[in-house]
């Protein structure tokens, strides 16, 4: 039976998309499916990174002293 992806059917495979699609829409899916895949590479590096520490999420937050009991608490609106 031979390979599946032989330049012969690729070139009919391509073909049939082009006339499907029409040559307007082919950029648009091309641009959709580079974005899914650069999406889906950053979803995957997103879960083989390891976790962040308590220390790391502490470092990053910051830190506000606490007020004393019944004095309202100031808050900084970003």
């Amino acid at each position: 039976m031979g390979e599946l992806f032989q330049p012969t059917h690729l070139l009919v495979l391509g073909l049939v998309v082009f006339v499907f699609f029409g040559a307007k829409r082919l950029p648009e899916l091309g641009k959709g499916l580079g974005e899914g895949l650069k999406g889906f590479k950053e979803g995957i590096k997103g879960v083989t990174d390891p976790a962040p520490t308590v220390t790391q999420q502490q470092a990053a937050a910051p830190v506000q002293p606490a007020a004393p009991a019944g004095q309202p608490v100031e808050t900084k609106q970003v």
